[in-house]
């Protein structure tokens, strides 16, 4: 086994997984990918796509069908969980309803028979590492989603794992309190140096807390990278716009480089050789002014106020084009013409 499999979290080596015979459909197509040790990984992809089977086949829920699955260095493809040193949180967080949070938390340990001493003592070292100090006594059904969510990652801390896993763990709380769970969760990874592999469909969840993204679409892996490589450089249109909404273009390169869109000549973010390509521009990266301020000219046809921001439809020659404009103090108008605009760079070139 080579030494740069020893220093990762986990490896996956050409993984494959299928439900049934031999000859039925792959779910997970022949990946191969890494979480390099003390980072968080998230795997982010539509429904369907393989994500949480692939969780999955890291916890050794799942059996893969062809392929290897290192963790620490270690061959684990044949193992079952309790042999693995991993902790999974559920969507569902799968708190027992009839025990405190104190026995909840300690469970895990209780079972692998740790003395109830040495239990509660791992077990307050974890809450307190959550923010759950003071709440031994208390009943999950007297907890609010955000405490439920801390009392299911304390429980997975305890065992003291090699990796953590998390199977969209924000997904049952409100906008607000998803934002703050993201932070905590980042922060307890990044405090503790876990290791961490994230499931989530959730682009914006994904961008906040990883390290690594890999982007998953019909049981492939279509991109992996950091956040901001996936969505300043995306290497296909699937990737382009599935992180953040990006709208495609049909545009050319020219001999030295800049790129033609429409009447908009630019410098791109990616390096593309001449000819004809795919243009994929973000909805905040537009300049709207009004007409006659050169550019692509259009009629605006929608908007709407959200607060911190306007999104604005205009119809222009090139395309329909949504846009978010954080300028809330300007009012567009429907059938008001206007000009849009782009600065350099805020274009990726992505294969037609």
């Amino acid at each position: 086994m080579s030494n740069e499999s020893k220093n990762d979290g986990v490896e996956f080596k050409n993984v494959i997984k299928r439900y049934g015979g031999k000859g039925s459909s792959l779910v997970v197509k022949g990946i191969s990918f890494k979480v390099p040790k003390g980072t968080l990984t998230t795997i982010l992809g539509p429904s369907g796509c393989g994500k949480t089977t692939t969780l999955r086949m890291i916890a050794g829920l799942e059996a893969p069908s062809g392929g290897q699955i290192f963790i620490d260095g270690k061959d684990v493809t044949h193992l079952g969980p309790a042999e693995r040193n991993v902790s999974m949180v559920f969507q569902s967080y799968a708190l027992f309803p009839h025990m405190s949070v104190l026995e909840n938390v300690c469970y895990g340990l209780s079972v692998s028979g740790v003395k109830p001493a040495e239990a509660a003592e791992r077990a307050h070292k974890a809450m307190h590492a959550v923010g759950l100090d003071g709440y031994d006594a208390r009943m999950p059904s007297e907890l609010s989603g955000g405490q439920q969510q801390r009392v299911a990652v304390a429980r997975a801390l305890v065992l003291e794992p090699a990796v953590l896993l998390f199977d969209e763990p924000l997904s049952n709380l409100d906008a607000r309190l998803r934002r703050s769970m993201r932070e905590e969760i980042r922060s307890l990874q990044q405090r503790l140096g876990l290791t961490v592999a994230y499931v989530t469909h959730d682009q914006s969840e994904a961008l906040a807390v990883s390290d690594q993204i890999i982007v998953m679409d019909h049981g492939t892996i279509a991109q992996a990278g950091t956040p901001s490589d996936l969505y300043e450089r995306p290497c296909s249109e699937f990737v382009a716009g599935f992180m953040g909404e990006a709208m495609l273009f049909g545009g050319e390169v020219l001999p030295d480089g800049d790129l033609l869109l429409g009447p908009l000549r630019l410098k791109t973010s990616t390096p593309a050789a001449p000819g004809r390509v795919k243009a994929a521009v973000r909805p905040e990266t537009w300049r709207i002014q009004a007409a006659g301020s050169g550019g692509l000219e259009g009629v605006v046809s929608k908007t709407a106020y959200l607060g911190s921001f306007h999104e604005i439809t205009v119809e222009t020659s090139l395309d329909t084009i949504f846009i978010i404009s954080p300028d809330i103090n300007r009012q567009w108008q429907i059938g008001e013409r206007v000009s849009l605009s782009l600065p350099d760079c805020a274009v990726s070139v992505v294969p037609v």
